[in-house]
């Protein structure tokens, strides 16, 4: 095994943000059909997923993964598509617990994080994240679009809880007209829970979503809503960069975040990289194209050499689409979420 030998300065982009996280994809297959995501639509039973063997190997993600920590990483997410759906995932896990100074998290719909939970923190993972976007089964199916109850969500957040992945957090995305009616009984639900609720504005993250404006609740109303029932208070950031804005109950039974990429952009801030299922590296969320790192680890390459090509990518990385999108400059053509893990 080559010695990777960690960078003495840290690693900025040309608007002086750091590399700190980084999001790999490891499947780009799930069992839901997210209206604002996978839509049926488009993501129907013919369509063409990725085969087993354009898919990064637990060994590759592993490699890469050591390699970006030398460069400063501190953060690694593992998503998809819905990353429970990867044979082994607690393998990999366990592989990646292994490197020193990182932080190991996990993103899942939750509909199988029931049987896995345990496993998943017997392998090493720190904390899991679970995208729930409704309590009542109709509006729960309306953004999902398959036949998951609600009750088999709540079962995985309970046992990611009893395994001592708490205090889970749940993303909620917001779509005006579709689940807005349901933030309230959302922050009812999880109030006290010791979880964090977190809402997201509906974006406009690939093609095939048919996002529109006039969808998007933006994120100050959210917290209006909810503290005309629940009074709350706003409170510092966990760290610098952090891409929720937090809140706290004034009663003092916890708090909740959102996320406000739409109407109020923190491209300067960013500090995320992300690896696709196939092993591209997208430097924006809203990309357009990708940067090919698995020709580089199927070549022979050495890991100085994918030291160098990571160094060439995040230097003269500038994007800042949120931005741009404000300023009605934003291009059309964006890589879809499902495929690089939101």
């Amino acid at each position: 095994m080559n010695t990777i030998v960690p960078f003495a300065a840290t690693l900025t982009d040309r608007r002086g943000r750091p590399l700190r996280d980084l999001r790999i994809s490891i499947t780009d297959r799930c069992n839901f059909r997210c209206v604002y995501c996978m839509p049926k639509a488009v993501f129907g039973r013919d369509y063409p997923f990725l085969p087993k063997a354009e898919i990064l190997s637990f060994e590759e993600i592993f490699r890469v993964a050591r390699i970006f920590a030398a460069h400063g990483v501190t953060k690694i997410r593992l998503t998809g598509g819905e990353p429970l759906l990867r044979h082994g995932v607690e393998d990999l896990v366990a592989m990646l617990a292994q490197i020193p100074g990182i932080e190991l998290t996990l993103t899942t719909n939750g509909s199988l994080l029931a049987g896995k939970a345990r496993a998943l923190r017997d392998a090493g993972l720190d904390r899991v994240t679970v995208s729930l976007d409704a309590l009542d089964e109709e509006t729960f199916h309306k953004m999902n679009d398959v036949d998951v109850p609600v009750s088999r969500v709540l079962e995985g957040i309970a046992a990611a809880t009893d395994a001592g992945l708490a205090p889970v957090k749940v993303n909620m995305v917001v779509k005006r007209g579709t689940n807005d009616h349901a933030i309230l009984a959302m922050a009812d639900h999880f109030r006290g829970s010791g979880h964090i609720l977190r809402f997201i504005e509906y974006m406009d993250v690939g093609s095939s979503n048919g996002w529109r404006m006039n969808e998007v609740l933006p994120s100050g109303d959210v917290i209006a809503r909810i503290h005309e029932h629940f009074p709350l208070e706003a409170i510092d950031p966990n760290y610098n960069g952090e891409v929720a804005q937090r809140w706290r109950y004034r009663d003092g039974s916890g708090e909740i975040g959102v996320i406000s990429s739409v109407t109020q952009a923190f491209c300067s801030t960013c500090t995320r990289l992300r690896l696709s299922t196939e092993g591209k590296l997208y430097t924006c969320l809203f990309a357009e194209s990708g940067h090919d790192l698995r020709a580089l680890l199927h070549s022979g390459s050495s890991d100085e050499e994918i030291n160098s090509f990571i160094t060439k990518l995040w230097t003269a990385r500038g994007d800042h689409y949120s931005e741009l999108r404000s300023s009605g400059n934003a291009p059309l053509k964006k890589i879809e979420m499902s495929y690089i893990g939101g």
